[in-house]
C-alpha cells in the first residue's frame, strides 16, 4: 500500500471515528438536554396523552381532564369553580408554562415522578398513573373570601393559627384557568397579560405593599419583648403632635381628638395612634424593629408554602425620620396579606409561629401517602407567650372598642388591627385597606387568623379604611372557619 492510500486510510478511519464519537454524545449527552427541552412537542404530547392528577379541596377534586379533538394532544386540564381556586391551582396549560400548584407538582400530576414508579414501570418506561394533591383550603373559608371581596381589587389569606395550614388564599380579580389549558389561549392570554388589574397576579402571595397601621403590631411585640415598656397598659412616652427626628414634619393621628398623647399600647392600637408607634420604633431603633420582623417572617426570602411567597420588606440604614415611618408600616415596609396572616397567627398561637402551608399531602393513583406537609410543619417560638396573650388583648379592645368593630363575631373572641396605607406620592392615590385579626370560637376553642388587604375599590376616598373595607372581608372568613 502506498503511502498515499495509508494517509486517506487512517484519515477515513479518523473521521468515522469523530463521527462515532459525536453520534454516542448526541445520543447519551445531548439527547437528554433535546428529550428536556420545553420546546420539544414530544414532552408535551406525552403529558397530556393520559388524564393528569388532581388537585383536591375539601375532599373534591376541582381539576379534571377531558379528551380533545382535532389535536395530537389527547386530554386538556379542566378546572371546577376555576375562578375561585385560581390563586391555590395556577393553571396547567398545553401552551404557557403551568404556574401556582400546577407547575410545583406538574410530575406528580402528569404520572412522571420517579416515586410513583413500579418496578414493572422502570423496566417498561412506561408513564406510571398520575397522583394527586391534597390541599389545606376549607372551601367555604375560600368562597366566604372570594364572595366578599367581590369586585375590589385585594387579597385574603386565613391561616389555622395551631397547625399552619393555610384554610384560605384569594386573590381578586381573578380569571378562569380553563381558557388557557387548550392550545387556542393566544387571545384569553392576551387579554389577561394586558389586563391592568392583572389578574394573574396572586396578590395574596406575591405582591407585597406596605401594611400601614397592621405593622404596629409587630412594633409593639418588639417594644414589649425589649422592655421598653412592661404591659400593654403602660402610659408610653409620646408627645402629641409628634415631630419626626431630624426633620420639621409633624406626624398626624387620622383622629384628632383620639386620647394619643403618652397614650399606653392597648389604646394606641384601640385608636392607631400614629405619634406612639412613630416615636416608639425610633426609641428602639431599626435594628430592634427589624429583629422582631424578621422573627415573624419579613426579610425571608425563602417563604414556600410550597408556592414561593414574595419577600415581606423590613429595610435597613434608615435616617431616624424614616425608622418613625416604619413604626406605622410606611416608608419602605412592605407585606403580603400571608406575611400579616402570621402575624395574627403567631400572636394566637401563644407565640409560636407555625410554618404556613397549603398542601397537606400527596399521594399516588392509589391513595398512598409520598409526603405528609402536615406532620413536617416546623414551628418556633418568636415571642414569649406573656407579650401574646397582651397582643391578644389588646387586639380585642380594638375589635370590641376601637377602630376594628366591623369584625364583632357573636359567639367568638376576635381581636384584630385595621390599617390603612398611603399610596402613591404625598398620598395622592386611593389609599390600601388591610384589616389582620384572629378568632375563637367561645364554645369550640377553634381557632383562625386572617389578613385582608383591599387594594382598590368603588369606596369614595373618605370611606377608604380597613374597617369599612376589610375588616367585613375578615370576618366573613372567620365566621365560615369556626362555623366549618
Amino acid at each position: 500500500m502506498n503511502k498515499t492510500i495509508r494517509h486517506a486510510a487512517v484519515f477515513t478511519l479518523l473521521l468515522v471515528l469523530a463521527l462515532l464519537v459525536r453520534a454516542t454524545w448526541v445520543q447519551f449527552y445531548d439527547g437528554q438536554a433535546l428529550a428536556d427541552d420545553t420546546k420539544n412537542r414530544r414532552n408535551v404530547m406525552e403529558r397530556y396523552a393520559q388524564p393528569l392528577g388532581n388537585i383536591v379541596v375539601g375532599g373534591e377534586a376541582i381539576t379534571g381532564s377531558a379528551r380533545t379533538k382535532g389535536s395530537d394532544l389527547q386530554y386538556r386540564r379542566t378546572y371546577t369553580d376555576g375562578s375561585l381556586y385560581a390563586a391555590v391551582t395556577g393553571y396547567a396549560s398545553q401552551t404557557y408554562a403551568p404556574t401556582q400548584l400546577e407547575g410545583i407538582y406538574t410530575d406528580l400530576l402528569d404520572g412522571s415522578d420517579p416515586r410513583l414508579k413500579g418496578p414493572l414501570d422502570t423496566v417498561t418506561g412506561k408513564r406510571a398513573d398520575p397522583g394527586d394533591v391534597v390541599t389545606t383550603i376549607d372551601p367555604a373559608v375560600q368562597k366566604a373570601a372570594f364572595e366578599a371581596l367581590g369586585d375590589k381589587l385585594g387579597a385574603a389569606v386565613a391561616i389555622d393559627p395551631g397547625t399552619g395550614r393555610i384554610l384560605g388564599v384569594v386573590s381578586t380579580p381573578s380569571y378562569d384557568p380553563s381558557v388557557l389549558t387548550g392550545s387556542s389561549g393566544a387571545k384569553a392570554w392576551s387579554r389577561l397579560t394586558g389586563d391592568p388589574d392583572k389578574p394573574l397576579t396572586n396578590r395574596a402571595l406575591r405582591q407585597p405593599l406596605p401594611p400601614g397601621s397592621t405593622f404596629k403590631l409587630v412594633v409593639a411585640a418588639a417594644a414589649l419583648e425589649d422592655g421598653l415598656y412592661s404591659s400593654v397598659d403602660v402610659r408610653t412616652r409620646s408627645q402629641n403632635p409628634y415631630t419626626l427626628p431630624g426633620t420639621d414634619r409633624v406626624l398626624a393621628n387620622e383622629n384628632a381628638s383620639a386620647p394619643c398623647e403618652d397614650a399606653s399600647i392597648r389604646v394606641a392600637l384601640q385608636y392607631s395612634c400614629n405619634n406612639v408607634f412613630a416615636k416608639m420604633a425610633v426609641d428602639l431603633g431599626e435594628d430592634k424593629v427589624r429583629a422582631m420582623a424578621e422573627k415573624f417572617g419579613f426579610n425571608d426570602g425563602s417563604q414556600d408554602v410550597p408556592v414561593r411567597a414574595y419577600t415581606s420588606v423590613y429595610p435597613s440604614g434608615m435616617e431616624k425620620s424614616s425608622t418613625a415611618l416604619t413604626g406605622i408600616g410606611q416608608f419602605d415596609v412592605t407585606a403580603t396579606p400571608l406575611q400579616m396572616a402570621m402575624v395574627s397567627a403567631a400572636i394566637a398561637n401563644d407565640g409560636k409561629l407555625v410554618s404556613p402551608h397549603m398542601v397537606s399531602r400527596i399521594s399516588d393513583a392509589d391513595g398512598s401517602v409520598l409526603e405528609d406537609y402536615d406532620d413536617r410543619a416546623e414551628s418556633r417560638q418568636i415571642i414569649g407567650s406573656s407579650t401574646a396573650e397582651q397582643l391578644r388583648s389588646a387586639m380585642e379592645t380594638v375589635v370590641e372598642d376601637g377602630t376594628g368593630t366591623n369584625a364583632r363575631i357573636a359567639g367568638a373572641t376576635v381581636g384584630g388591627k385595621t390599617g390603612t396605607a398611603q399610596h402613591g406620592k404625598n398620598n395622592s392615590r386611593t389609599p390600601y385597606a388591610w384589616f389582620t385579626s384572629y378568632a375563637k370560637d367561645d364554645s369550640t376553642g377553634k381557632e383562625v387568623a386572617v389578613a385582608v388587604l383591599v387594594e382598590q375599590s368603588n369606596a369614595a376616598r373618605s370611606e377608604v379604611s380597613g374597617n369599612g373595607l376589610a375588616a367585613p372581608v375578615a370576618k366573613a372568613m372567620m365566621r365560615a372557619a369556626l362555623r366549618d
